[in-house]
């Protein structure tokens, strides 16, 4: 919302010399936000030009550059002895005759952008013809500012080639930019922020004038007849609940509005259209609340404010067939002609034009629900739905309603009809018993009592301070009728805070309670974290949406769980419209950017959510945000929700160890992805299982490792990808992965781990050498082992693979060193050789294994 010092000046005090940069502070002084300062940083030459002549030619690049003939009076004279300014520009929305804004060599534009005479496409430009943003005036950059279209033909008629552009569109005034939050919907207006920079001020007396202050005639039958009807109310809130209806009739439509209107409109970033377009949006700028004006001559019926029927549409103002949805709030035409979108925009059929003499000014207010989602069914913010969602004043439509009638008389010479129609279904604001001590309390501020009702009254609030239900510290308040955010005791407290000033409020560090901290899963995440990166792999973090055919990328087989993906409704990307059911889907999108950018060696991890459907889900109801749902809405809303288990995942491609002075690198490998999660197993005290598992996708079948624990229950699995899954993915060769689940190894690391304690006595190792078939797997040999060996036995480590010469056909040699030591003495050779023998008559009755 933007802000003249002119016009705040209307309203309330501004001290001698007070700039854009005080009022902005002082804004943010009560909480409104400074968005920017526009206006007053620009010096120098900036003029009205009229084209005498261009030619335009298209440069190598295919774009058109226009070598202009501009007349800027004596300005150009001046610079170009007696000669017209010759100006380079890239636009191409103006024509010869056309009167623009130039800016000639010694300006200053906004940004501190110095203007001078320069070379450019072959030629030297005398300076620039401006666009809207070039000169902070707005943000369009289209084109360049064509005064006829900005300022009407009329008062563009009136200038002469040399005048000064800077007066002219108000460019030397400094013009405030404030960002307004959804709950000060109030601000949206020159009124509403005049009041703040009042509040700033110290709320003197007299120093606020309310322009919706003045003298409003009272309804009669007279008025233009209109119904309020809502067959489908949003939450039990009518549509509209005060429609006021003015009529002013033999309004001249060859007036345009006055200059200084045009002037204030264009500062506020609104272009000048017609008297009556004109005075409606200034005062809506003015005080908040929008107006619309339609032509009487369109009208054959009374005005009925209703809901849309199936099939019907509307060809709004921006020149769109819009197809209504029966939850539209539709003003129209005896109920049957589609006037306009309520509260949105206004439709083509009723607009005023340059013939329209007899205008209905229409000023109503619309329940903001019912506005926002219109607004964002059709995708068309407008100015007035962006103040109607936000919350219009009710008890300010028949002040704003008799301020455009004020203006269309005076400036357009009609009469105003006697008939006054204000259908007022509007309900007062409910009082609410405030304890004067609860904002010290909330904030940590002494406020003395006569100073939380001093605030309280100057923010327009009813104070009640003795009758029934109050005492000495009790007051009874109501709010304003354009403070809807006022509700209850935190909200007052709140007021009174920014009111008294922020700055007064003490820092101080709070005292951390005693007994909290991270809880088990939160530790365990971390650890698992670390583990991770610790084993050399990086964390990433990415989307969880997923396109469609990756399941069958994953060679997923048909009857897999992880095919079951829940579909997002309203997916940011419409190609990746699935949550996905592996943190695997996702992460290889962030592997495959990595090499194609380059990067060779690579391995990633990430913990994320997963998302199960494991079944049909429900369908989720939406509950009122006025009460708490119910014990039976709460599991209606859990039934349509999917389980979201925790998994962790990981991929690895290229070299796990790099070349060097120190040797050949090597290739990361299957055994990489097993052992990056027995880290994590070692950190957490998990005792995991590795089986082979030639049957899960999306492995290869002779390289993917089954990981469970002691009892059996699945963590994950880890391995070398499938070939086709690699081609399908568009990843490199004997790319490695692995996925498990962070909720089992949570749940296993849950209780105590009862730390062992070391031997000091030396350890005894014995290599032995084993022939087994080449079907059975290496670690149900070391588990074999481990079982027959005893309890001194330290570890089991498989240092030697052989296939060969030496070696039966079918089978394969395993050479494991086996580690042995005593608590309480120093193994002798015969104890170790008998444990070794023991071992191995383990592994042979279990596997076949041969020792050789």
């Amino acid at each position: 919302m933007r802000m003249p010092l002119r016009w705040l000046a209307d309203y309330t005090d501004l001290a001698p010399g007070t700039t854009g940069a005080d009022v902005a502070a002082s804004l943010v002084s009560v909480g409104i936000e400074e968005e920017d300062l526009h206006g007053g940083d620009i010096s120098g030459p900036l003029v009205v030009g009229r084209v005498l002549e261009f030619d335009e030619q298209v440069q190598k690049n295919g774009k058109p550059i226009r070598y202009c003939v501009v007349d800027v009076g004596r300005n150009g004279q001046m610079l170009t002895e007696g000669k017209h300014q010759e100006i380079v520009c890239g636009a191409t929305n103006f024509a010869v005759g056309d009167l623009v804004v130039v800016v000639l060599p010694g300006a200053t534009l906004p940004g501190d952008f110095h203007i001078s005479a320069r070379k450019t496409y072959g030629r030297v430009s005398n300076g620039m013809i401006c666009a809207e943003d070039e000169i902070g005036l707005g943000s369009d950059h289209e084109g360049i500012i064509v005064l006829s279209r900005l300022l009407g033909a009329e008062a563009a008629a009136a200038l002469t080639p040399g005048d000064d552009a800077i007066a002219l569109l108000g460019l030397g005034e400094e013009t405030i930019e404030a960002n307004v939050t959804p709950d000060r919907g109030y601000c949206f207006s020159v009124r509403g922020l005049a009041r703040e920079y009042w509040h700033a001020q110290g709320s003197p007396a007299d120093g606020f004038r309310d322009p919706a202050l003045l003298a409003v005639p009272a309804a009669n039958d007279a008025g233009f007849p209109v119904r309020l009807t809502d067959e489908r109310p949003i939450d039990g809130a009518d549509g509209c609940d005060r429609y006021v209806a003015r009529v002013v009739r033999g309004i001249d439509p060859t007036r345009p509005s006055p200059g200084w209107m045009q002037q204030r409109l264009t500062q506020m970033g609104m272009r000048p259209i017609s008297l009556a377009v004109d005075v409606t949006n200034y005062v809506m700028l003015a005080v908040g609340q929008p107006l619309h004006a339609f032509d009487v001559d369109k009208l054959s019926g009374p005005v009925v404010v209703r809901r849309a029927r199936p099939g019907e549409s509307l060809t709004t103002l921006d020149d769109v067939k819009r197809v209504l949805s029966p939850d539209d709030l539709l003003i129209t035409d005896g109920g049957e002609h589609v006037l306009a979108l309520a509260g949105v925009m206004g439709g083509a059929s009723s607009e005023v034009d340059d013939t329209t003499t007899d205008v209905l000014v229409e000023a109503a207010h619309f329940d903001p629900t019912s506005v926002a989602r219109t607004s964002r069914r059709h995708k068309l913010v407008t100015e007035a739905s962006k103040r109607f969602e936000r919350g219009v004043d009710p008890q300010l439509a028949p002040a704003a309603a008799q301020l455009a009638v004020d203006l269309l008389v005076e400036h357009g010479g009609g009469t105003v009809d006697p008939g006054v129609t204000d259908v007022d279904r509007t309900s007062p604001r409910e009082a609410y018993l405030l304890d004067v001590t609860e904002p010290g309390r909330i904030v940590g501020v002494d406020y003395p009592r006569d100073r939380v009702v001093e605030i309280l009254r100057v923010l327009g609030c009813a104070v009640e301070e003795s009758g029934a239900g109050t005492d000495a510290t009790h007051v009874l308040v109501t709010p304003p009728s354009w403070r809807p955010d006022l509700v209850d005791g935190p909200d007052y407290a709140e007021e009174v805070a920014r009111i008294d000033g922020y700055h007064r409020i003490p820092s101080v560090t709070p005292t951390p309670v005693g007994g909290q901290g991270l809880t088990h899963g939160q530790k365990t995440r971390r650890v698992v974290a670390d583990a991770l990166a610790g084993a050399g792999l990086t964390e990433v973090l990415t989307y969880p949406f997923v396109a469609e055919g990756l399941a069958d990328d994953l060679m997923l087989p048909a009857d897999d769980d992880r095919r079951h993906a829940v579909r997002v409704a309203n997916p940011l990307n419409e190609e990746r419209p699935l949550l996905r059911t592996t943190v695997l889907a996702s992460l290889v999108d962030a592997l495959r950017r990595n090499v194609s950018r380059g990067h060779k060696d690579v391995a990633l991890f990430e913990l994320g959510l997963v998302f199960r459907s494991g079944g049909e889900l429900g369908r989720a109801p939406i509950p009122s945000v006025l009460e708490r749902p119910s014990a039976e809405t709460l599991e209606q809303l859990y039934a349509a929700v999917p389980a979201q288990p925790r998994r962790a995942a990981l991929l690895a491609t290229g070299l796990a160890e790099r070349a060097g002075w120190w040797g050949p690198g090597r290739a990361a490998d299957w055994s990489d992805a097993v052992a990056a999660v027995q880290a994590v197993a070692t950190a957490l005290a998990v005792e995991l299982v590795v089986a082979n598992d030639p049957g899960h996708a999306p492995w290869h079948p002779g390289r993917c490792a089954r990981l469970t624990l002691a009892d059996g229950t699945l963590v994950g699995h880890a391995g070398e990808l499938h070939p086709k899954v690699l081609a399908a993915l568009d990843l490199p060769a004997r790319t490695v992965a692995a996925e498990f689940d962070v909720d089992v190894l949570i749940a296993a690391s849950a209780e105590p781990v009862q730390a062992q304690p070391f031997s000091s006595f030396p350890p005894a190792m014995t290599d032995i050498a084993l022939l087994v078939g080449s079907d059975v797997a290496a670690a149900d040999v070391a588990t074999a082992l481990r079982s027959g060996a005893g309890e001194s036995l330290e570890s089991v480590v498989l240092f030697d693979v052989y296939e060969g010469e030496r070696v039966e056909a079918g089978h394969r040699s395993l050479a494991y060193r086996l580690t042995f030591r005593a608590a309480d003495r120093t193994l002798t050779t015969d104890e170790v050789n008998g444990f070794r023998d023991a071992a191995v008559a383990a592994a042979a009755a279990v596997t076949g294994a041969v020792q050789r």
